[in-house]
């Protein structure tokens, strides 16, 4: 299970175009070569178990903007170019497989959010009543990162890049 949430977390990210100058200077967006149009925008499916608590969860804390909610198994949500599609129990992305074996919320991947001020977020976070997967920022030689979990217990981690 473990493996398809990397391998669809790397689709994913694989569908942003690159960005480079052109021969005249100038910065365009390349084609995306899985649909040959421009992509600026990246979508995440994650599996949750609430949708109303899940939009409530990503637009109240974490700055999403409800993007699209055409029925209770399925939400959109929208924070600069990232897409989370928030699939509930009874979407089309939470269908078991032939084997038997059914998406299930959870697990280590996550999106990650830079942030400014990493120790202002925690504190703002935990007085909101946020859960938290860690008691404390983890600082290495890149930046620091807390990890907080969403209604449904998937993670998502605060980080802020090192100076």
């Amino acid at each position: 299970m473990k493996k398809i949430m990397i391998v669809l977390l790397s689709l994913a990210l694989a569908t942003v175009a690159a960005r480079g100058n052109d021969a005249d200077g100038t910065n365009k967006t390349k084609e995306n070569p899985m649909n040959n149009k421009p992509s600026t925008m990246v979508s995440v499916r994650y599996m949750i178990d609430d949708v109303d608590a899940a939009i409530k969860f990503y637009t109240t804390y974490l700055g999403f903007t409800l993007e699209s909610y055409p029925a209770p198994p399925l939400a959109t949500v929208t924070r600069g170019n990232l897409r989370l599609l928030l699939s509930g129990p009874e979407s089309s992305g939470r269908r078991p497989l032939k084997d038997g074996t059914k998406p299930v919320p959870g697990g280590w991947n996550r999106i990650e959010l830079q942030v400014a001020d990493i120790q202002a977020e925690e504190a703002r976070l935990r007085a909101a009543g946020v859960k938290f997967r860690r008691d404390d920022i983890v600082t290495g030689p890149g930046g620091s990162q807390i990890w907080i979990i969403d209604p449904s217990g998937n993670l998502v981690e605060l980080f802020q890049p090192g100076t």
